[in-house]
C-alpha cells in the first residue's frame, strides 16, 4: 500500500502551450509499469481551459467544483457541473476548461500507453471558446 500525502507534490502552473489562461495543476498520482494510471487535481481560473487533445487510452474528468465547459470534436459546447463524471473515449479530440465568468475544478484520470498519457494539439480559439 502506498499513500500519497495530500501536499507532498507542489502545484504546477499550467504550460502556455497546453492550456490559455490561468492553471493550476496539483499532481495526485502516477503509477509505473504495470499500472498505467495518472490523475491530478487542476484547477481553471475564468476563461481557461485546455488547448485541443486527445488522450491515447481516454480520460474521465470528474468536476469537483465550479462550473466549466466541455467539447469533442464536431459536438457542442457542454456544461459541466461538480459532480459529473466525463468520458472522453481513446483519441477523441476535446477541450474542457472553466466558463468565461466562473472557475472550475477537476480531478484528470488517464492511462499511459508506452509511457504517454496525451497528445496536444492547436489551441481552442477564442470564437469556438465563446459559442
Amino acid at each position: 500500500m502506498d499513500i500519497d500525502r495530500s501536499g507532498s507534490r507542489p502545484s504546477q502552473k499550467g504550460p502556455a502551450d497546453w492550456f490559455a489562461g490561468q492553471v493550476r495543476i496539483d499532481p495526485l498520482f502516477d503509477r509505473g509499469d504495470p499500472a498505467r494510471v495518472a490523475g491530478a487535481h487542476v484547477t481553471f481560473e475564468p476563461g481557461a481551459r485546455t488547448a485541443w487533445h486527445t488522450h491515447p487510452l481516454g480520460q474521465t474528468v470528474i468536476v469537483t467544483s465550479g462550473l466549466g465547459w466541455a467539447q469533442r470534436e464536431g459536438g457542442p459546447v457542454e456544461e459541466v457541473r461538480p459532480g459529473d463524471v466525463v468520458w472522453f473515449a481513446p483519441e477523441e479530440k476535446h477541450w474542457h476548461g472553466a466558463t468565461a465568468t466562473t472557475a472550475m475544478t477537476h480531478i484528470a484520470i488517464q492511462e499511459k500507453l508506452d509511457g504517454k498519457a496525451v497528445d496536444w494539439l492547436e489551441q481552442v480559439s477564442d470564437a469556438d471558446y465563446r459559442r
